[in-house]
């Protein structure tokens, strides 16, 4: 039994060395400096400023009235009341106004045809047409949603209108009141939806950055000096030495996820609405399996500026496969289960259901085990790649003594 407890102390003991001495390799690095700090803080500023204002408004469009009645003119005095719409002029026809969207003087354009006011007197369907610039989503979205919300509010007036003609004037309310509530999103912009997943990309990325960098100037060490890295001795069990260094990463991540997720949303007004309580628990498996993630890539990363390479050309991959910008129900089987193998997508999706919806932990489980399951996994695999290494440098370090 005191071998097992000597054996757990020693253990322990490692754990503290390897600890102690990635602490004094990160603070002496500035490169590794940069990503564990200057991105955590720069870029969520960068990119909320970027999506300020988060709506846009008063978008020029043109109008093509082929009706030219009081009725068309009533709906195009009703969307320019709009705040998305701004009528930038009416065109002779379709033509003149296509040239105004090609030379970037308008984004929209709405087409009232002959027989509108005909068609609504008559008590048949009218049809008003509408052609976006495509060019920007917010933009369409915008100009779709207040044409919609226009759609609904005149189709109300003329149903209460044929009701009283009809005699029924005690039956003009509608039959069902519709009224919008974008949990997560009050405002409905850009930012408000977006952000909150993107702090914890970053959160992601920055690290994998500042872990594979350490780890390529670690192998650049190894080569200069036949197999050795003084600055990272093989003198501690390898399982030690990745414990080390993780709970090195995500002791210097603390202050910089509280940073995130909880001073940037105040800054700008972001959706916070869930409790701390729940949400900082909840990122600490993520944190855990992006610094097991890390050590594991170090197999592929044999320079110091390989990471800027990989991590950066996977951060858009990530950004697709967390299922911020298309949803992940929709994607196919194949890159579906590699976004379940990315820490961060996981951290997504559990954070906005926490930070934006006001969800608790226990209402999260399922990423939350999921992020521990992305745990064990990247653990492993950063065992093997750390005794990988550590091998490979023996052989090398034994055939440079044999040469000598």
């Amino acid at each position: 039994m005191k071998k097992i407890f000597d054996s757990i102390n020693i253990w322990i003991s490692s754990v503290g060395r390897a600890f102690a001495r990635e602490w004094s390799l990160v603070l002496k690095d500035i490169g590794v400096l940069l990503f564990f700090l200057a991105l955590p803080l720069l870029y969520p500023i960068a990119y909320t400023l970027i999506y300020n204002p988060e709506v846009v408004d008063r978008l020029p469009v043109a109008v093509v009235d082929n009706s030219r009645t009081a009725k068309s003119r009533e709906f195009i005095r009703q969307a320019s009341a709009a705040p998305a719409i701004s009528i930038y002029g009416y065109a002779d026809d379709l033509a003149e106004a296509r040239r105004w969207v090609h030379g970037g003087d308008v984004y929209g354009v709405i087409v009232i045809p002959r027989d509108y006011a005909r068609d609504l007197g008559s008590g048949q369907q009218a049809t008003v047409e509408f052609y976006a610039d495509m060019s920007l989503l917010l933009r369409y979205r915008a100009l779709l949603s207040a044409l919609t919300e226009l759609q609904i509010k005149i189709t109300g007036d003329v149903t209460m209108s044929r009701v009283e003609q009809a005699g029924a004037a005690g039956m003009i309310s509608m039959p069902i009141n519709s009224s919008s509530h974008f949990l997560g999103d009050t405002e409905q912009g850009f930012a408000s939806f977006i952000m909150p997943g993107i702090v914890i990309l970053i959160l992601q990325q920055s690290m994998l950055l500042g872990v594979t960098f350490i780890g390529g100037t670690s192998r650049e060490r190894r080569r200069r000096n036949g197999g050795i890295d003084a600055l990272r001795p093989d003198d501690m069990p390898v399982s030690a030495t990745i414990w080390g260094r993780t709970l090195c990463y995500t002791v210097f991540y603390i202050p910089m996820t509280l940073y995130v997720v909880k001073v940037i949303p105040e800054i700008f007004n972001l959706p916070h609405y869930g409790s701390a309580v729940d949400y900082l628990p909840f990122i600490l498996p993520m944190l855990i399996a992006t610094a097991f993630l890390g050590q594991a890539l170090t197999w592929f990363i044999k320079e110091r500026e390989t990471p800027f390479l990989i991590v950066v050309f996977t951060s858009v991959v990530f950004l697709f496969l967390s299922g911020l910008t298309w949803p992940r129900y929709a994607m196919g089987p194949i890159w579906y289960w590699v976004g379940n193998l990315v820490p961060a997508t996981w951290g997504i999706e559990g954070f906005i259901r926490i930070n934006s919806n006001a969800a608790t932990l226990a209402e999260s489980s399922r990423p939350f085990i999921a992020m521990w399951i992305l745990c064990a996994i990247y653990f492993v695999a950063a065992w093997g790649v750390d005794a990988a290494i550590r091998r490979r440098g023996r052989r090398q370090a034994a055939t440079v003594a044999a040469d000598s």
